[in-house]
């Protein structure tokens, strides 16, 4: 598979023992579910594709991204992206400068401003960039956060159970989202998650460990 993320025959171990096996292709805005229980080692495989793997775990089997193999890549250039259950964003920067951190290297202060500005209209939330992020709303920080992410150019998007601290209504909204925005950059999904709605609402192959 030339584009999209591809989990090659990969089995974890936590020692010695099998914790989970995963051969899987994600073409690019598909979403590929993986659930099951607390303690299962879901979050486990995100750490392995991107590079963060603790040392107590073992894994072979290969991650190939748009055409490279990128299993034993440096973190920072596997160009792989991740929400988390928590926003993550800096409380000590604004809402811009949080999104600028998202922001490759170069460029002049304008067109890295310009970026921001269509960023944050992107999501509904213009004219953000000077706010402090401890006056936003939940569904604001998990909006800012996905901007941020989105403004690195991941290659593909790990979701590891972003909307698990969100109420219903707005579970379902920035859930929504989410897809939305991946689907039109065309990247390649993979959703950690133990609620059957998120599966249901990513709409692609689901796989359950822990069975």
């Amino acid at each position: 598979m030339d584009k999209g993320l591809s989990l090659r025959d990969i089995a974890i171990f936590n020692n010695g023992a099998p914790l989970i096996r995963v051969h899987h292709d994600v073409a690019p805005g598909d979403v590929l579910t993986v659930m099951g229980p607390s303690g299962v080692g879901k979050s486990t495989l995100l750490a392995f594709i991107t590079g963060t793997l603790a040392p107590d775990f073992r894994a072979t089997g290969e991650v190939w991204l748009d055409g490279h193999d990128i299993t034993h890549a440096a973190p920072h250039q596997r160009r792989v992206g991740i929400l988390f259950q928590d926003d993550l964003l800096f409380p000590h920067l604004s809402v811009g400068s949080n999104l600028a951190f998202g922001l490759p290297p170069g460029g002049s202060r304008r067109t890295r401003t310009a970026r921001i500005d269509a960023a944050l209209a992107e999501v509904g939330l213009d004219g953000f960039a000077d706010r402090d992020p401890a006056t936003l709303s939940g569904g604001q920080k998990a909006r800012v956060a996905l901007m941020r992410m989105l403004l690195s150019e991941p290659c593909a998007l790990l979701l590891d159970e972003p909307f698990s601290r969100l109420d219903a209504a707005l579970r379902a909204q920035v859930r929504d989202m989410v897809f939305d925005r991946a689907r039109a950059r065309a990247l390649p999904v993979l959703l950690v998650t133990h609620d059957a709605d998120d599966a249901a609402a990513a709409g692609g192959a689901i796989i359950t460990l822990g069975e």
